[in-house]
């Protein structure tokens, strides 16, 4: 059978890995798909492409920042035109609050006596996107710095102790409204799938409502991304249940960040009839092959 993975990050925006170096990580874990999916960003794709392994499809994608009633809700994005005009002012203004927010957080780290500065985390950015960006500047770049600047013991201990939500140095962000996001990936030729739903940060349940979920279903939403390297056997027969009961795809994948993650590719995967459904969905691009 097939080895699908449909989500993966480089360091094009949040990952450790250049664009080529994760399709080498994804011939060495065995897959035969794998959706490139940086954080409201195409920029990976091209590189990934030009260096895509023979054997390997690479399936273009995004994963779309979203709020809803103050939590993080994540859409990830396939096959969809990004020449698209809407979608891609809104991609555009998404990348340009990512500046200006981690900018600020850096700001009010510094007037709480944390010893980071703007300058150290473009550098940690670009150091990790080496030849193929950054086109991101992130709250996980912030993070590092202030690992470096022995105010946290890991990344993790940066969120939790100084820009993640509620904490002293967050800063909120421009994101668009879930439903809003799914009709502009449709209106892009593309389709759509709910990233992690178990797992929303900033909401007290941690889990996305299943009456917005609804909602994006009647805006176009293909699937549910069910089979996720942090749901519980619980949360997963839960979301399988809700995918069923509105006619969603059921989708898996690793959502690798390159060391971040351990290099987890291929730790969870999309069967490859769901894979189809999603691919004969889509009108905006095909997958890449060689």
């Amino acid at each position: 059978m097939m080895r699908i993975d449909l989500h993966s990050h480089s360091s094009v925006s949040d990952g450790t890995d250049p664009p080529r170096e994760v399709l080498r990580y994804a011939v060495a874990a065995g897959l035969d798909v794998l959706a490139l999916t940086d954080h409201d960003t195409v920029a990976g794709h091209a590189a990934a492409a030009s260096g895509l392994p023979n054997g390997l499809t690479l399936v273009p994608g995004m994963e779309l920042s979203c709020v809803h009633a103050g939590a993080s809700v994540h859409v990830l994005a396939y096959l969809f035109d990004p020449a698209s005009s809407e979608l891609a002012e809104q991609l555009r203004r998404i990348r340009d609050d990512r500046f200006t927010r981690a900018h600020t957080m850096v700001q009010r780290l510094r007037a709480a006596g944390v010893g980071v500065t703007w300058e150290r985390v473009c550098e940690l950015a670009g150091d990790i996107a080496g030849e193929d960006g950054p086109t991101v500047v992130g709250r996980p770049h912030v993070a590092r710095a202030v690992v470096e600047a022995g105010a946290a013991a890991d990344v993790q201990d940066a969120f939790d102790r100084w820009i993640g939500s509620g904490r002293p140095a967050h800063v909120a962000r421009y994101a668009l409204e879930p439903v809003r996001a799914v009709s502009l990936i449709a209106a892009a030729g593309g389709v759509s799938v709910l990233a992690h739903p178990a797992r929303g940060e900033g909401s007290a349940a941690g889990a996305v409502p299943v009456e917005l979920v609804e909602r994006m279903a009647r805006a176009g939403l293909a699937g549910i991304e069910v089979d996720h390297p942090s749901h519980t056997a619980t949360e997963r027969r839960n979301w399988r249940g809700v995918a069923v009961d509105l006619g969603l795809v059921v989708t898996g994948a690793s959502d690798d960040h390159g060391a971040l993650t351990d290099h987890r590719l291929g730790c969870e995967t999309t069967h490859p009839e769901a894979y189809a459904s999603l691919v004969d969905s889509a009108t905006g691009a095909e997958p890449v092959t060689v």
